[in-house]
C-alpha cells in the first residue's frame, strides 16, 4: 500500500512539473512574441516620425523581454496599446 502511495505521489508530482515546463514555455514563447513585435512597433514609430519615447519605445529586444517576464499577464494589452497609438500617428 505504502509503495501504491509512493508511486501515485512520484506520478503526481512529475504531472506537476510537465505542466510547469509546459507553462514556462507558453510564457517564453509570449515574451518572445511581445518582444519581437515590440521592435516592430518602435521601427514603425520611427519610420513614421511619430515621436513616441519611452521605456517602452525601445529598440532594445532584452528590455522588452525583461519587461514581459516581470508582467507576464499585461504583455497582450501593452501590445494593443502601442497599436493604438500608432494608429493615431499621420502615415
Amino acid at each position: 500500500m505504502t509503495t501504491l502511495l509512493i508511486r501515485a505521489a512520484l506520478g503526481v508530482a512529475a504531472a506537476a512539473g510537465m505542466f510547469a515546463s509546459s507553462a514556462m514555455a507558453n510564457s517564453q514563447a509570449n515574451c518572445d512574441w511581445y518582444a519581437k513585435t515590440a521592435l516592430k512597433q518602435q521601427q514603425e514609430n520611427e519610420q513614421r516620425k511619430c515621436g513616441f519615447v519611452g521605456p517602452n519605445w525601445t529598440n532594445d529586444l532584452k528590455a522588452h523581454m525583461n519587461w514581459c517576464i516581470a508582467n507576464p499577464d499585461q504583455f497582450r494589452s501593452e501590445a494593443q496599446r502601442r497599436d493604438q497609438q500608432l494608429s493615431t500617428c499621420k502615415k
